[in-house]
């Protein structure tokens, strides 16, 4: 069910709210948190929606989004709320804000009054975030702030704003994206013959904040020297090579979709590598509530690897 409230106030919407619950005969809130999307007007509301609405349904949530819109038009605040199967798991609020509602110190204002009572907050910038989104006036209401650098106009600058004004609570989506790799290559040195890395290299496309913040992680986590080069073709992150005195362990992925595991002595082992989709990615990161430790030292880690400027090349996967 959509509701749409024109020209209207988040009084009149948080009675539409209970209205809605008591017809429907819901009598409790089964909500674990209030996740605020913050967004410009336009096509992509839709899609970090969607993302949402799946996500909702393995954590329970009242989703509010902030989409902003003709900051030169009369003040005027457009109201919808979807429920039931428009709303996932959830309930949604859409905040569409003119004029000097559209202004960015003005979403805080709007949200207050809707957010669930004793219930944590999430903020989500799906687009463009702020440059240091723990003091934007929504981000100061969240206890997690959740951004994407893949998604700005300027990955490499946004990536770098990540980077350096980094504070507890905040995480990027360009993480997320690395759970798998992350784990594969854990996975690999957890088992024998158990000796120590002495190198590494990561190679990606020059424009990939998760290529950059692998190789982070790889320095923070090792203590190595890690190299990161670019690809000689492949989309986003294409490789790993960490060096051992037995041989490499090597992950590779050149067509995006699939890679490989390769280790010395074993055959290689093809496994699923695809870019993970926004929902869920959105899942993992609303897992947890509390600072995410090990992203904060990936971010610091970059500072201490060199980079390359000879290509990597991978070969294509046989059986692929």
């Amino acid at each position: 069910m959509i509701v749409d409230l024109p020209s209207s106030t988040t009084s009149a919407v948080n009675r539409k709210i209970v209205e809605l619950r008591e017809s429907g005969g819901v009598l409790a809130l089964g909500r674990v948190l209030t996740l605020v999307i913050v967004t410009d007007d336009g096509a992509a509301i839709e899609g970090a929606i969607e993302a949402a609405n799946a996500a909702s349904r393995e954590h329970p949530c009242r989703v509010i989004v902030l989409a902003r819109g003709q900051r030169r038009a009369a003040a005027r605040l457009d109201a919808q709320i979807r429920v039931g199967g428009d709303a996932g798991a959830s309930e949604v609020i859409v905040l569409r804000g003119y004029g000097a509602l559209a202004a960015d110190d003005a979403g805080a204002g709007m949200v207050m009054p809707l957010l669930l009572p004793d219930a944590p907050v999430v903020a989500w910038w799906p687009g463009e975030a702020p440059a240091v989104p723990s003091e934007d006036a929504v981000g100061r209401l969240a206890s997690r702030r959740i951004t994407d650098a893949l998604s700005a106009r300027n990955p490499t600058k946004a990536f770098e704003q990540r980077r350096t004004r980094h504070v507890a609570g905040d995480t990027d989506l360009t993480w997320t994206r690395l759970t798998a790799w992350r784990a594969l290559l854990a996975t690999a040195l957890d088992a024998p013959p158990h000796e120590d890395v002495t190198g590494a290299v990561v190679a990606g496309e020059a424009v990939s904040p998760s290529t950059d913040l692998l190789a982070g992680w790889l320095a923070a986590r090792l203590g190595v020297k890690v190299k990161r080069s670019p690809a000689a073709s492949g989309p986003g992150l294409v490789s790993v090579r960490l060096d051992r005195p037995s041989g490499p362990v090597e992950l590779l992925r050149p067509d995006g979709k699939v890679g490989s595991l390769r280790q010395p002595g074993q055959p290689d082992r093809l496994v699923a590598l695809a870019r993970r989709a926004v929902r869920d990615c959105l899942a993992e990161e609303l897992r947890r509530l509390d600072p995410d430790e090990i992203y904060g030292e990936a971010l610091a880690g970059v500072s201490s690897v060199t980079r390359g400027r000879t290509p990597v090349a991978v070969p294509a996967l046989a059986g692929a």
